[in-house]
C-alpha cells in the first residue's frame, strides 16, 4: 500500500468519512474505490488528484510522512427513522443517499464552506 493510500485511510478513518461518501464526491465507482483503499490496486495521479480534492486537501497532504488530523468528537449519534407504507425502489434509493449524506455531514458542511470561499476569493 502506498503512502499516499495509507494516509487517505487513516484521515478518512479519524475524520469518521465512509467510502460510499468518497464514491459519491469523488464520482470514482464504489468498488474501485474499495480496491484503491484497500491496495488491490494502484492508484494513478487522476485518482490521487480526485481523491485529495475531494477531502479538501492537497495531494501533497496525503503524501507526507506524517499527517495530522483533526480530532472529531466521538458524541453519540442520533438516528432518526421515518416510516411511511413500503416504499418504491426509488424511494429507497433516495432514502439510502439521504442517509449517507446525513452521516456525512460535517463533511459536507466543510465542503460547502471552502466552496463559498473559492468563489469568493
Amino acid at each position: 500500500m502506498t503512502k499516499f493510500i495509507s494516509n487517505v485511510n487513516k484521515y478518512m478513518s479519524e475524520m469518521k468519512i465512509k467510502q460510499t461518501y468518497l464514491s459519491m464526491i469523488t464520482g470514482i465507482d464504489k468498488k474501485k474505490i474499495s480496491r484503491l483503499l484497500t491496495g488491490s490496486q494502484e492508484e494513478s495521479g487522476t485518482d490521487m488528484e480526485k481523491i485529495a480534492h475531494g477531502l479538501g486537501k492537497p495531494i501533497e497532504f496525503f503524501l507526507a510522512d506524517t499527517i495530522s488530523v483533526p480530532q472529531v468528537g466521538t458524541s453519540t449519534i442520533n438516528r432518526i427513522a421515518f416510516y411511511a407504507g413500503e416504499p418504491s425502489e426509488k424511494q429507497e434509493q433516495i432514502a439510502n443517499h439521504l442517509m449517507d449524506l446525513m452521516e456525512n455531514i460535517d463533511v459536507i458542511i466543510s465542503a460547502k464552506s471552502r466552496f463559498e470561499k473559492i468563489a469568493k476569493g
